[in-house]
């Protein structure tokens, strides 16, 4: 590992660390300007009562030291106790939900990936026909076909007219995930299918294209071998904000399937005014973005000879 990729990666944690703090004042500030409180929706206690409850979850102290408090134990992976789920420590229920959100998300990439590569790959070596524009057409309806709209259309055709697969729970692959899995790779097919058919295009005009080709390469060879490793750029470089997207939006997915993962939690605690769950899972999220996006910076840097050369 050179030492210029070593400074870009220590550039990056410096920054991300900075937003981190950064989106945890935003999250903190939000919430606790919020109406209403973690207690509110409880039965009327008694001023002791409350007061109790305050001290016992340091919500009596000013909010410059809750928050410089908070900090200093999240830093130590300590996102404290839950206001909603007695007795259980907020990293517990993130490692309750983890599996089922982070499971979910890889069955959707990986199922956007194929997708969207293919099509995407199919669209490119047949521009202007009836092989380009179908596939095409199909993307765009499903870039602007949302989740949240998706997911029921999904759920009466195949699981309320014609019962031919389960619209809940998180069980076998072939029953419970697929609807979910269809649901939520749709919209970043459509993307990936678009950005490999755009850089595909471009690739196979260049001239090392020409000159395979003149060498006798059919091409399916040529956009296997040569054209496919620089037209998946974009796409690498649309990876980072995919995966940010792909877990986020797994909690409309969860919740319209009854999905056990950390969407739930969040749903509920931004009704409940938890707060320490929401700042818990909100610096939990922003930490798997940042490490996503610089994943995806590296493996650019990989696939791209040119961007290894600027370092």
């Amino acid at each position: 590992m050179s030492w210029a990729l070593l400074q870009l990666i220590a550039r990056r944690l410096a920054t991300a660390a900075v937003l981190l703090v950064v989106v945890a004042a935003g999250t903190f500030a939000l919430i606790h300007a919020a109406p209403g409180g973690p207690f509110s929706a409880d039965r009327a206690v008694s001023a002791e009562v409350e007061t109790a409850l305050a001290a016992q979850y340091r919500l009596d102290q000013p909010p410059l030291l809750q928050f410089a408090s908070y900090l200093g134990n999240a830093l130590r992976g300590e996102f404290g106790p839950s206001f909603k789920y007695p007795g259980r420590e907020v990293s517990e229920l993130i490692a309750a939900g983890l599996p089922a959100t982070l499971e979910l998300a890889l069955y959707a990439l990986l199922l956007a990936l194929v997708v969207g590569i293919s099509v995407g790959a199919l669209a490119a070596s047949r521009p202007g026909t009836l092989r380009d524009r179908l596939p095409m057409g199909a993307a765009l309806v499903g870039i602007c076909l949302p989740a949240f709209v998706l997911g029921p259309l999904l759920v009466l055709v195949f699981g309320v007219y014609n019962e031919w697969l389960p619209v809940s729970g998180w069980g076998e692959l072939a029953g419970d995930k697929l609807l979910p899995t269809v649901t939520l790779a749709a919209g970043y097919a459509a993307y990936i299918a678009r950005l490999t058919r755009a850089g595909l295009r471009e690739q196979l005009r260049q001239p090392y294209i020409v000159t395979a080709r003149a060498k006798g390469l059919g091409g399916a060879a040529v956009i296997l071998k040569h054209a496919l490793r620089g037209a998946l750029l974009p796409v690498v470089a649309y990876l980072g904000p995919a995966c940010a997207g792909l877990i986020a939006g797994s909690f409309v997915v969860e919740t319209i399937f009854q999905i056990p993962g950390i969407g739930r939690f969040y749903i509920q605690a931004a009704f409940n005014r938890d707060y320490t769950l929401i700042l818990g899972l909100t610096l939990f999220f922003a930490t798997l973005i940042t490490l996503f996006n610089l994943l995806a910076d590296l493996l650019a840097l990989w696939l791209d000879p040119r961007q290894r050369e600027a370092l």
